[in-house]
Parts: C-alpha cells; structure tokens; sequence
C-alpha cells in the first residue's frame, strides 16, 4: 500500500518505519526541515534500539521516504497516518493545533480516494471533528474517511510492541474503512479489535489511565509497608502471581514519567469534567504521582538535615531506561528541587544527557561515567534503572564517595547486598540501611 505518516515524533517515525519494514510504500512528512535532513541521511532524530538500524536499510530498500512538501506526501496514497503531537494545555485538555494544521494540509493536497487514520493520542469526539474539518475543506470531491487507531507503543520496546504487541484497535463508521486500515496490518498478524469510533478514542485514555493507577497504588502501598516493615517487592510479587492482577505496573518506585501518561491521565481528568463527571480516583492517582519524587528528597533531609553547599550526584534523567524522553521524568524534578535546596549536582545518564542541558541548562554538572558523577559526593540519588546502574559495583559507591550514602528511586540493589558493604542505603517500600 501507499501509506503516509504526517509526523515524524516517536509515533510517526516507528510506525513509518515499522510498516516500511512489511512492504509497504511510506512516506513521512514533517515541518521541520532540520529533521527530515536528518531522517533522510538515515540518523534518527530519537533514541530507541534497534529503529535506525531498520530506518537505514528500508532507505536503502526504497520503501520509505522523507520530504516536507504536503503535496508529494498527501496527493497519491491510498492511508494518511496522522501521528502529530497533542501536547497539553494548562487546565490539562489536549491542544489539537497540530491535528488540525495537518487535516487542513490533507485535505487541499488529496488527489484521490483516501482513508485518513488518526494515530494521535485525541479526546473523544475528535475524530468526528477531524472528518468534518476535512470535509469542509478538500479541494477535490474525492472520497475521504477518518477511521481512528490508537497506539500502545512503549518506549523502548518500540519496535517490538509494533510488531508483537497485544491488539490492534480499529474505530471506523463503515466496514469499509475498516478493512483498509485492517488490510494494512495483515502482515503483523496481530489480534484486531474493531469498534466504532467513540470507544476506539476512549480506549487509548482508558489504558494509560489504568496503567497509571495501578503505578501510583504500588506507590501507595510501597509507603505503607515502609512503616510497617513490610517489603513492597514481596508484595507487588505476592499481588501479580494473581493473574486478575498481573505483574507489570507493580514495581514500586518515583512515579510514572514520559509523554503519554502525565499528559493522558490529566486529559481523561478533564475529558470527564467536561461531561459534568469528577473522576476522582484519577484525580487521587495524579495527585499520588506528583508527590512520589518528593518523598525521596523528604527521606534524605530526614538523615543529612540541609542539601545547600552538599555535592550530590543523580544517576538516571530519563522517565524510563532505554529512551532519551525526559519528559515529565521523576528525576528531573529531583534535580530541580536539589537545587532548589541549594545543593551542588552532578548527573550522569547513557543516553539522555543532550535534553537535560535543553532543559535545565548550566545548573548542573554533567559526567560522562558513574564513576564521574558519584566521586567525591556526599549523597546519591538513583532516578532511573539503567542495566548500567542496576549492575554497577556497589562497592565502588563507598570507595568513591565522600559519605557513601543512597537513596535509590528505583529500587536497583539488593538489601543484603549493601549491608554487606556497609552502605547508607534507603529505596522505596523496603528497610532502610543506616
């Protein structure tokens, strides 16, 4: 099939690639012409493993292609993913100005028949809107249908959720539309879902909601066993062993990051209220979330007293390991109030470092190793589980370090282990070593 993806962000760009890599034509827009130079020398303009590996070779194939020109993109395909951000606004509703640029752009430039597919994380009812926006505006009478399909990509394991994730969802007002979008899958041959197109929007909002209640109850729970003495990681084991339950989502830890939901979580909040419902186990779950970071910063106050003049590292910036999205990431607002206590910060991370500087800018000092960041430092944050971190030797935290004193947000290290070494060692949900 001719397909193309209007946006090439972590959802264009995988998606664009991935469907490449089963045969079909793709071509992916963009506004930004600094990217698509980029993507069409073959370097992706995002981290995540494995994707500019299958990005080179299906350019060298000529099954992919990159241009910023909405004619050659939009005037000859038979499936237009739009796959933009939805970024938030500040009460927390999705902002749609790029959804709607780029259906505005489709809709002048189609030159045939066309199903429009909105990949886009959007509210309810915006598909409705799309499809009349579209409409309104197409230059040419040619048949034009917006069909909704969701993603449920975790970074990281992009490509792998692509290709082996649980379902596909398809929301469309016709069968016909459907079976397009069906067709296009069929070589992923994953379980699809059809629906119509309300329940397909609210699918996405429900997921990630859910998903992140279950982050911010383990949390919860985490707090309680800490006064209790009980050991969360024997309790979200003893919960996932049922299979109602499940084990994913129930590692205890700094709260839940990344673009999808922060953003989802508060968008759903608001979604509800705008039909007069107040969703407040969400609204408890957010509130949950935002407060997790802070403990770990209260938990070494408790210990050390005042954080100003005190040099300390933090290992980990990214909202998760094996990506460079430090968007909403716990560990940056652990930095943020490290210095807003007047403390000396060193950070360290494999991969993320560049949107750190974009961020926070000179208020900290960048390291290149561990090693770097943690000598001579009198307390240690761990923000994210990097394999590199989780296998770090932990003996070298008290060869290297000036107080050799942990507080690790993550849970990476076994207890026994760093009382063996004689550590200060406190996590979440767990005995801390003092």
């Amino acid at each position: 099939m001719k397909v193309t993806v209007a946006g090439t962000g972590y959802v264009g760009l995988v998606t664009g690639v991935c469907l490449a890599e089963i045969g079909h034509h793709v071509i992916c827009i963009d506004v930004d012409e600094a990217k698509i130079k980029m993507l069409q020398e073959a370097k992706s303009p995002i981290y995540e493993p494995g994707l500019e590996e299958m990005l080179s070779k299906n350019i060298k194939k000529g099954n992919i292609f990159f241009t910023t020109s909405p004619e050659y993109a939009y005037s000859n395909c038979e499936i237009i993913i739009i796959a933009v951000g939805t970024p938030e606004k500040p009460d927390g509703s999705a902002n749609l100005t790029y959804i709607e640029a780029v259906s505005r752009k489709i809709a002048e430039n189609i030159q045939q028949d066309s199903i429009v597919v909105i990949k886009s994380t959007v509210p309810v009812g915006t598909n409705d809107w799309i499809n009349n926006l579209i409409q309104t505006n197409l230059q040419n009478r040619h048949f034009v249908e917006v069909v909704s399909n969701p993603e449920f990509l975790r970074e990281g394991s992009a490509i792998s959720d692509t290709f082996n994730g649980d379902r596909i969802v398809i929301g469309s007002s016709s069968k016909y539309s459907g079976d397009i979008v069906e067709a296009m899958y069929t070589s992923f041959n994953r379980p699809i879902l059809r629906t119509n197109i309300r329940s397909s929007e609210m699918i996405k909002y429900a997921s990630n909601a859910f998903l992140a209640t279950k982050i911010s109850f383990i949390n919860e729970i985490a707090n309680i066993c800490e006064k209790l003495g009980a050991n969360i990681e024997d309790v979200s084991t003893g919960i996932g062993l049922d299979k109602r339950i499940g084990k994913q989502f129930l590692q205890a830890g700094i709260g839940y990051g990344g673009s999808c939901f922060p953003k989802d979580t508060k968008a759903l909040v608001q979604l509800a209220g705008n039909v007069e419902h107040e969703f407040e186990l969400l609204e408890s779950v957010i509130k949950v979330n935002n407060h997790q970071p802070l403990l770990l910063i209260q938990k070494a106050k408790e210990i050390v007293g005042q954080l100003e003049g005190k040099k300390v590292a933090v290992l980990g910036l990214a909202f998760k390991p094996n990506t460079d999205d430090i968007r909403e990431s716990a560990s940056v607002v652990i930095v943020n109030q490290l210095i807003e206590n007047g403390a000396i910060v060193y950070v360290y991370d494999p991969i993320a470092i560049s949107n750190v500087k974009k961020t926070i800018g000179e208020s900290v000092k960048y390291c290149s190793t561990i090693d770097e960041a943690i000598g001579d430092a009198e307390l240690t944050f761990i923000g994210t589980e990097w394999s590199e971190i989780k296998k770090y030797p932990v003996i070298n935290y008290k060869r290297l370090m000036k107080t050799p004193m942990i507080f690790d947000g993550r849970n990476c290290y076994d207890l026994d282990e760093m009382k063996n070494h004689g550590l200060v060692y406190v996590s979440i949900g767990r005995e801390a070593i003092l």
